[in-house]
C-alpha cells in the first residue's frame, strides 16, 4: 500500500484519480485551498486532507512529510483564467514555475515518485511554444519538473488531450448540452465548429496515472490519448448517447460549447495523433472509452431530472 497524495482533488480528474487509487488500496490523502464543503465530488467524500495552495512561495518540504507519491492534478489551463487577467504572472504562479517548485518541495520531504498530468500541445507541437503563452508554460512547467528526476526521485509527465468526463458539476454543465442535442433549447442552433481534436475518458487517464506510478520512467513525458474525433463527431456522439434523433452539422462560426479561445490549435485546425501502443500499454489504459464516457455523463444528467 502506497500513501500518496493527489494535489487538485476537488477537480474532475483528481477526484476520480483519488477514488481510484483508493478503491485498489492505497492510502489516500486529497489536497486542496479550501476545506471540506458540499461543494466537493462526492467520490473524495471522508479523504484525510491537506489543506495548503501548491503555488505557496512559503510552503516548506514538511508539508509532504510521508508520503510515498504525489498525483499532481492541479494545474491550470486557460478555461480556469478569464482573458483579461491571462498574463505572463499567471502562467509563472500557476505552471512554469510553481509546479516545479512544488515537485521540488516534494522531492525535498523524500517522496519518491511524482506524476504530474500535463497537456498535449507541447509534446505534440513544440513550434507553439513560440507564439502561445499557455503552451509555453505548460511545456515549461513539464520539463523543469521532470529534470528534477535523479535515482531517489522519478518525476513523471503524463500529458494527455481533451478529457471527457464529469463530476457532480461538470454533470450539470453537461445538461444544457444534453438538452441542446435533443433540440429542447432554442439556441444555439445544431452545429459544430470546423476542426477537432484527440479525445480521452477521464477513466483512461485515471489508469494511465496508475500505470506511471506503478511503471512510469522517472524523467519521461508520455504521451497519452484515445480518439481523433472532428467537433462535429464529438458533438453527435453525445447526441447519440442522449437519443437524440438530431444531426449536428458544421458551420464556421464561434460555437458557446466550444469558444475560440479554447480552440488552442485555432477554429478550422485538427490535432490528431495515435499514442505509442507500447506505452499505452505500459501504463495500462483502456482505449475507445470516449463513447462509453459520454453514455456515462447523459444518464448521470437524466437521473438529475
Amino acid at each position: 500500500m502506497s500513501r500518496v497524495l493527489v494535489v487538485g482533488a476537488t477537480g474532475m480528474i483528481g477526484s476520480h484519480v483519488a477514488a481510484d487509487l483508493a478503491a485498489r488500496g492505497d492510502a489516500v490523502t486529497v489536497m486542496a485551498r479550501r476545506e471540506p464543503s458540499d461543494r466537493d465530488p462526492a467520490a473524495i467524500a471522508g479523504m484525510p486532507r491537506v489543506q495548503a495552495d501548491y503555488t505557496d512561495q512559503d510552503a516548506s518540504p514538511a508539508l509532504l512529510d510521508g508520503f510515498d507519491a504525489v498525483v499532481f492534478a492541479a494545474g491550470n489551463d486557460i478555461r480556469h483564467v478569464p482573458a483579461e487577467q491571462e498574463d505572463a504572472a499567471f502562467w509563472e504562479r500557476t505552471q512554469s514555475v510553481g509546479v516545479p517548485r512544488f515537485a521540488a518541495l516534494a522531492k525535498a520531504a523524500g517522496v519518491g515518485r511524482f506524476v504530474q498530468i500535463g497537456s498535449y500541445y507541447h509534446q505534440l507541437h513544440p513550434e507553439w511554444t513560440q507564439r502561445i503563452p499557455y503552451v509555453a508554460a505548460r511545456r515549461d512547467a513539464d520539463e523543469r519538473t521532470r529534470a528534477l528526476s535523479d535515482e531517489g526521485f522519478a518525476a513523471i509527465t503524463l500529458n494527455p488531450p481533451s478529457i471527457v468526463g464529469a463530476d457532480e458539476r461538470g454533470v450539470r454543465r453537461f445538461a444544457r448540452m444534453v438538452a441542446w442535442t435533443r433540440g429542447e433549447l432554442d439556441e444555439p442552433a445544431l452545429f459544430a465548429p470546423p476542426g477537432g481534436t484527440n479525445y480521452l475518458s477521464v477513466r483512461s487517464l485515471s489508469q494511465a496515472v496508475r500505470g506511471a506510478l506503478d511503471a512510469g520512467e522517472g524523467g519521461r513525458a508520455y504521451l497519452v490519448g484515445d480518439a481523433n474525433l472532428t467537433y462535429r463527431a464529438y458533438f453527435q456522439l453525445l447526441a447519440d448517447a442522449a437519443g437524440s434523433p438530431h444531426t449536428i452539422e458544421e458551420r464556421d462560426r464561434e460555437h458557446p460549447f466550444q469558444p475560440d479561445r479554447f480552440i488552442v490549435q485555432g477554429r478550422g485546425a485538427v490535432i490528431a495523433y495515435e499514442p505509442d501502443p507500447a506505452e499505452t500499454a505500459l501504463l495500462g489504459y483502456d482505449r475507445d472509452d470516449v463513447p462509453r464516457a459520454l453514455v456515462e455523463i447523459v444518464s448521470a444528467v437524466d437521473a438529475l431530472r
